[in-house]
């Protein structure tokens, strides 16, 4: 492991917790048992909310086809935008906010305490040609396994950082 590679996870782990440190240390496709999702925990700026698949299914929706690494096959992922989803509970994504979303990042974790980090401009389409969405579905269906949500990251070529079973969201801004 390089020095690079431990101080990343002792700066994870400080802003986060030890889920990080744990979750790293499984065979690469293994999940831990999981309650289901059933709604969402969205935290921004300090502010919780509850947000519930009605509240997602009244939001715009977006499909995302992406390569699943896991299953080796395309799947197409149906869901809100996180984009929208934060401006809809206080976090306008874009332009006149560039500068707060450069000091902004996004833990996803999922009801088996796996997280991960975004940073806001990942999210933001002038900054990123990519979308990264709160799923519902999956090629039309239910998702299964993966709980009532899902984050799903279309430019990541592994799903390492897609979160399945999603139950709660914070967005936190540092030092403006």
């Amino acid at each position: 492991m390089t020095t690079r590679s431990v101080t990343l996870m002792l700066a994870l782990a400080l802003i986060g917790g030890s889920s990080y440190l744990s979750a790293q240390t499984e065979p690469e496709h293994a999940h831990a048992k999981a309650a289901p999702s059933t709604h969402l925990q969205l935290t921004v700026e300090g502010k919780t909310s509850t947000v519930t698949l009605n509240d997602l299914a009244s939001l715009p929706q977006k499909t995302v086809t992406v390569h699943n690494e896991h299953t080796k096959k395309d799947e197409s992922y149906t869901g809100v935008a996180l984009g929208d989803l934060l401006a809809k509970y206080g976090f306008a994504v874009g332009q006149p906010t560039h500068r707060k979303m450069l000091h902004s990042y996004i833990v996803a974790e999922g009801t088996d305490k796996y997280w991960v980090l975004y940073s806001a401009t990942e999210i933001e389409g002038s900054e990123h040609a990519a979308d990264v969405v709160v799923a519902t579905s999956v090629d039309g269906k239910p998702l299964g396994e993966d709980g009532k949500l899902k984050l799903v990251a279309s430019a990541d070529k592994k799903p390492k950082r897609w979160v399945r079973n999603l139950s709660a969201i914070r967005l936190v801004t540092v030092g403006e």
